[in-house]
């Protein structure tokens, strides 16, 4: 009896064994077929991960009968735990902050507002059709997570088509954008959840409001704080006279820790990590000795980039599984027809807020090459059109138990879910590059590794803007030939709030967290022959 216990999980960790070494191998075929197919653009990571994990859960599928498609069974804490974060708080630590936060009422309307406005339309859109389409097993609550679950974007096609140089303005909106909207979706879904919806009236409405402000605002609060206790402790101690690799650990670990903080006290760990990604952009990685900034920006960007091809690679295979599929077999139109409807409730929800709100917008804008133009109000339109992991992640989450279920309404929304993210991905991912090229026609076609800048904290041999932000020696240095929309940008006079916050940050911030102008001194090391770069 033992033994055959024994033999069983020793079957079952080879087997585990095995499958991971498929699913690396696959990661690594993502990575190389991704590079092949870069001078395209046609093809992104995202759509190449989801077309390989098709193809491999279509082998899977024949090789055990039709009993299995995927090498791995969902987990939302794989998901939200160890593969969510270092995405968001790369986003946070590679944003351009001059051109976020100068456009970031904006991108607050957009990734806010907007997505209330969108998670609306497409929750009354759900219960007014899904009730006629008399789709059993669905309640209040089920309604209202499909408005937060289709409501949460996927604008990764569409930057990686942007040029954030010759249109600053548009991709800071997109990227600003997307990382709110995700954020938004997240703590809207939460508030959902953590309510008896069952019998709504105004005081139960008031506190979702109330909910929704406190979990945004707290969230924001713990990243700022956790960026400026890693900026303050590492700037104290000065880990680099020692060790660079306890510099690289406690910025990767205090990233992390933000975020498993935030879930600890059931807040957004989304807009927790993302702010502090900010902040330690923005002070810490300046504490930090020079090849300590080249390995944390180059980690911080690879952790990201494997966790997105690892999600994506995943959706593709799980989008065979068969348990779910056969639950729904015998009305295959009906399904069908769901997702039409989602992707129809998708595209008329973010038009809804996305030409509105733009108007709004720009009423407050005095400048004209600040204000959002129609061609490029349509480009913001369709960069949220996609959806991606977090949609699949949410779905889960609402609709199934350990990645099962037996229900066919909830496993009409798990297919209907994974219907839309793929034919978003596939189908408005590969229209992006030639709709964007019509739409905003660029002066020269350049590559995109020339034409487009890194936007991770920047080199140190181009001292001039580093995150998009000058230093006190670089504002009068005018010399450099840069495009011309962004010479524009950057030679007007700042926003009050802008020129009000420098200050505050140059007599308070920075001679006590550090950031720009803290330069590490190591006797012989390459920091004390270029520290004039930081002076």
């Amino acid at each position: 009896m033992a033994t055959g216990i024994l033999n069983s999980v020793l079957a079952s960790d080879h087997g585990s064994v095995v499958s991971m070494n498929l699913f690396v191998a696959l990661l690594c075929g993502c990575i190389v077929i991704g590079h092949l197919l870069e001078e395209t653009r046609w093809m992104n990571e995202s759509i190449t991960a989801l077309a390989i994990g098709v193809c491999t859960g279509v082998v899977i599928l024949l090789t055990t009968g039709g009993k299995s498609s995927h090498l791995l069974v969902f987990s939302e804490d794989l998901f939200f735990i160890y593969l969510l974060p270092p995405i968001i708080f790369n986003a946070g630590f590679q944003v351009k902050k001059k051109q976020f936060f100068r456009n970031f009422m904006t991108i607050m309307l957009f990734g806010a507002v907007g997505t209330l406005i969108s998670f609306g339309i497409i929750s009354v859109g759900a219960i007014e059709i899904f009730k006629k389409m008399n789709i059993e097993d669905l309640h209040i609550g089920d309604y209202l997570a499909i408005g937060a679950i289709f409501s949460a974007t996927d604008s990764v096609c569409t930057l990686q088509v942007l040029n954030q140089d010759e249109t600053p303005l548009l991709y800071s909106l997109v990227f600003g954008e997307g990382v709110v909207n995700d954020a938004t979706s997240v703590v809207l879904f939460n508030a959902i959840q953590s309510f008896d919806l069952s019998h709504i009236n105004s005081s139960i409405a008031l506190q979702f409001v109330g909910n929704f402000l406190y979990l945004f605002i707290s969230s924001t609060l713990l990243g700022v704080l956790t960026g400026l206790l890693s900026a303050f402790i590492i700037k104290k101690l000065y880990f680099g006279r020692h060790s660079t690799d306890r510099e690289v650990a406690l910025m990767i670990l205090m990233a992390y820790l933000s975020y498993m903080l935030a879930e600890l006290f059931y807040l957004s760990g989304i807009l927790t990590v993302f702010f502090c990604g900010i902040v330690m952009s923005h002070y810490t990685w300046h504490n930090v000795t020079e090849s300590s900034r080249v390995t944390t920006k180059h980690a911080f960007a690879t952790l990201s980039f494997v966790a997105e091809i690892f999600i994506f690679l995943y959706v593709g295979m799980d989008a065979l599984d068969i348990e779910k599929w056969r639950v729904i077999s015998d009305t295959p139109g009906k399904s069908v027809g769901v997702s039409s409807i989602l992707l129809g409730l998708i595209l008329l929800g973010r038009a809804a807020f996305v030409f509105p709100l733009s108007f709004i917008s720009n009423l407050m804008k005095k400048a004209p090459y600040e204000k959002i133009g129609f061609k490029q109000q349509v480009t913001i339109w369709w960069a949220g059109l996609m959806r991606g992991a977090v949609s699949i992640a949410l779905a889960y989450n609402q609709f199934t138990s350990l990645g099962h279920t037996q229900l066919r309404g909830n496993a009409m929304m798990i297919t209907s879910t994974i219907t839309v993210v793929l034919f978003s991905t596939v189908v408005f991912g590969l229209m992006t590059k030639p709709i964007i090229r019509i739409l905003l026609p660029s002066p020269k076609h350049l590559t995109r590794m020339l034409s487009s800048e890194p936007s991770t904290p920047k080199s140190f041999i181009i001292p001039l803007l580093d995150n998009g932000q000058e230093s006190e020696a670089d504002q009068g240095n005018r010399s450099v030939v840069r495009p011309s929309s962004l010479r524009m940008l950057l030679t007007t006079p700042s926003h009050t709030v802008h020129y009000y916050w420098r200050k505050f940050d140059d007599a308070f911030m920075r001679p006590v967290f550090g950031g720009r102008g803290f330069v590490p001194f190591v006797p012989g090391s390459p920091t004390e022959h270029n520290g004039h770069q930081w002076q």
